[in-house]
């Protein structure tokens, strides 16, 4: 008996909107229903098209997407034709699949949603449950990589791993990012028992690269690449960063990857934890490349040029000046933590206000605790989407980490932006004279993405 909040039989779209109406009337991704019968279905309809190119697969708690752009521009460098599928998106959701580096325009991503929705009918009447948003829009980046067609894919994870959509998938390049306690309520509570979820994308044989883990989690990916006879690379042993500098836009760095050693690579991003990503994407590329046997270093030049264009939107993203409004879209304590070292190295921001929402779900208390340090005062507010905590009890939760003299309420994002940009101005009105303060607008991917859309941020 098929569920009866399945969506009426589709019929082609014509516009973009269209689309996005399409794809947010199915389940949401965070309602989960832990299977990969559906999706496993629908690309069989589909042809299967996640088997007809290679795959570098992406999971881990936080650094997904920009090791994902990293790895993306040094394959492009490469000459290779690539396709990344990310998630969640920032602004729009066409940004959530690329083909040479660039998100499918309005009538591509049309085209690929039509390409598939008959496919998603038939899918929905034979499964005890309709396919989701995720799953659909996995299945439309599957076929329309395959239709460019693209000589290899960058997929990231939507949540965890071995049960998720992107999972039908076999990575030639299995690859970790850090792992922290995130999505607890999906995942697991501890750092061993996410892990053991992540760890479902190493498949038999495959090349896998993982970044610096805390030891919990390393030893369960470990144990899982055993298992299935993977070949690992990690972050520390077999590559990682030599040096890094902080400059001007970004930070000059030194890379020991797995087939060489290249220096004064400049990377237009900020933080230590940026310099890993890079490290962990350069290795991924050349595992790839090698397919498991040594070769030798990719041309440093090559390389350098990569990673210098280099971009990911809403990561430590300056979209104003006067006052500086800096985007980061971290959502929980780790990708904070991360977040404050990387304000301490690259900026001299002072006073730095904050803006923040976060999703009901998350540890809101951890996340504003790391937060802490680094912000003089916090402009608690409300975006737009029914997961969002509302103002007043985040401002609850702040009150009791920041004081009451440093909270503010502003519920409408708009209104919390003006009046944290108005404090930074004053600077003294916060304990400082300086005149160099700033506005951190964080909390969420969502939060990130609405505030760079109100503030016009570059693409």
């Amino acid at each position: 008996m098929t569920d009866s909040s399945a969506p009426d039989a589709p019929r082609l779209a014509e516009t973009f909107a269209e689309v996005e109406d399409a794809l947010l009337s199915r389940w949401p991704e965070t309602r989960l229903e832990p299977s990969l019968d559906r999706i496993r279905a629908f690309t069989e309809l589909l042809g299967d098209p996640q088997r007809s190119y290679p795959v570098i697969h992406l999971t881990g708690t936080n650094g997904k997407t920009s090791t994902s752009r990293m790895v993306d521009a040094l394959l492009s460098a490469l000459e290779l034709r690539t396709g990344r599928f990310t998630s969640p998106h920032v602004e729009r959701m066409n940004e959530r699949i690329s083909i040479d580096g660039e998100p499918l325009d309005d009538e591509a991503f049309v085209r690929a949603f039509n390409d598939v929705a008959a496919y998603t009918h038939l899918v929905d009447e034979d499964q005890p449950h309709p396919l989701s948003f995720f799953e659909t829009v996995v299945g439309m980046a599957y076929a329309a990589f395959a239709d460019a067609p693209v000589e290899v894919a960058v997929v990231e994870v939507g949540m965890g791993g071995s049960w998720d959509a992107t999972n039908v998938a076999d990575g030639a390049v299995a690859v970790v990012t850090p792992i922290a306690v995130d999505h607890a309520r999906y995942l697991g509570e501890s750092v061993a028992a996410i892990a053991q979820e992540k760890a479902g994308i190493i498949k038999p044989g495959a090349q896998v690269v993982l970044a610096q883990q805390p030891q919990e989690a390393a030893v369960v990916l470990l144990e899982r690449a055993a298992e299935v006879g993977a070949t690992v690379a990690r972050e520390g042993l077999e590559f990682g960063v030599v040096s890094r500098v902080p400059g001007v836009g970004g930070q000059m760095i030194s890379l020991q990857g797995l087939r060489g050693r290249y220096d004064d690579v400049f990377l237009p991003l900020h933080g230590a934890h940026q310099a890993q990503n890079a490290a962990v994407a350069l290795a991924t590329v050349e595992a790839f490349l090698s397919g498991g046997d040594a070769g030798e270093p990719l041309d440093e030049d090559l390389v350098r040029a990569a990673f210098a264009e280099v971009t990911s939107p809403g990561r430590l993203e300056v979209v104003r000046r006067s006052p500086s409004i800096v985007l980061e879209a971290a959502h929980n304590p780790a990708g904070a933590e991360a977040t404050v070292a990387a304000l301490e190295d690259s900026f001299t921001f002072s006073p730095l206000v904050g803006v923040v929402s976060v999703m009901a779900d998350k540890d809101a208390e951890g996340l504003l605790a790391a937060f802490e340090p680094a912000l003089a005062h916090l402009v608690v507010t409300q975006n737009s989407t029914p997961r969002a905590m509302p103002a007043e009890q985040l401002a609850e939760v702040a009150r009791g980490i920041y004081g009451d003299d440093r909270v503010s309420v502003e519920p409408r994002l708009a209104d919390a932006i003006d009046a944290a940009a108005a404090l930074a101005e004053a600077g003294e009105a916060v304990g400082s004279p300086l005149g160099s303060g700033a506005v951190l607008v964080t909390g969420s991917v969502v939060t990130v993405g609405e505030a760079r859309t109100l503030l016009g941020g570059a693409k």
